[in-house]
């Protein structure tokens, strides 16, 4: 008896997993057509990608795109159990962990072209022309690239060239052979997101001084744009706990491996699918001009009079 009902819970275990992991792929389905769509309609319109802010949205939803399909990938090896060779792995984990940057580094960048557009509104065309955004996306992937860099020159220095063939199952915990390389890695991240942070506070707190003194259409545009701020923060705010997960999950880890699981599946969708969701949301659905071409685009052109304006 003891041991039917063992197998019956293990059983029922096995099909909650794969409820869960059906549940993602619908998801990250969902998503990654909304952001196709989104990308389209950025690249149908001259307007789109000559103005600074689409540009980096449009950078964004790339990176996002990316980042949601190799986790997905990771996350079905992963319930399979599937090994793969450690070379394989690796390539896998630096554009992971480029693209993990990308997307909160371009949220930075994103802020800040607020902020000048509101608080700065002569000098925006100057800072923000489409030859600098070009530089910005430059300096958004070189920013990006630094934390990877110092985890793979700390790898590369405690590991050997047979370890390269080896088939493991691919996950970030195989490029830490020690502690401290866990803490060292929690700390780069916790410094840059303290940084970005200080710009986003630094960014609201100005937009708010000019709300407060605008009126009119000015004061309606900058209260949008304060909104946008807020938006942004909150994307931050879960982008910087995703990178406490993985000290949760092996503290939980140690407790009990269902609750491990269900504990890793939570993080999956609240910490790393959501933030990269709001995106669409922030400057797809909440943009005026975007959203009518997007309808545009999205139904065939049944809406070509009301985005005619852009």
């Amino acid at each position: 008896m003891a041991a039917n009902n063992s197998v019956n819970g293990s059983e029922s275990s096995v099909y909650t997993i794969s409820d869960q992991v059906i549940l993602v792929q619908v998801f990250v389905s969902v998503f990654l057509f909304i952001n196709f769509l989104m990308i389209t309609t950025f690249f149908m319109k001259d307007f789109f990608y000559t103005t600074v802010r689409y540009i980096l949205f449009a950078t964004a939803l790339l990176s996002d795109c990316l980042f949601l399909v190799m986790t997905d990938i990771l996350l079905i090896m992963s319930y399979l159990q599937y090994t793969i060779q450690m070379w394989l792995c690796l390539i896998m984990y630096i554009v992971l962990s480029l693209c993990n940057f990308v997307t909160p580094v371009t949220l930075t960048a994103m802020t800040l072209e607020r902020y000048v557009a509101i608080c700065m509104p002569l000098r925006h065309g100057q800072l923000c022309s489409t030859h600098r955004a070009l530089h910005c996306i430059l300096v958004i992937h070189g920013l990006s690239c630094v934390p990877c860099i110092v985890y793979l020159s700390i790898f590369f220095a405690f590991t050997t060239h047979s370890l390269y063939t080896k088939s493991r199952l691919c996950s970030v915990e195989v490029f830490i052979s020690h502690k401290w390389q866990g803490h060292l890695r929690a700390a780069i991240s916790q410094f840059y997101f303290l940084i970005m942070c200080i710009a986003i506070v630094f960014s609201y707190v100005k937009i708010m001084k000019v709300a407060k003194t605008a009126s009119g259409e000015n004061k309606k545009s900058t209260w949008k744009g304060l909104r946008t701020v807020i938006l942004h923060a909150f994307q931050l705010l879960l982008c910087l706990i995703q990178l406490w997960c993985p000290l949760i999950e092996a503290a939980v880890l140690q407790i009990n491996f269902r609750l491990y699981i269900d504990v890793r599946y939570f993080n999956y969708i609240t910490f790393i699918l959501a933030p990269r969701c709001l995106n669409p949301l922030i400057y797809g659905v909440r943009d005026e001009k975007f959203f009518h071409a997007l309808k545009c685009y999205a139904l065939c052109g049944l809406f070509t009079k009301q985005s005619s304006f852009i």
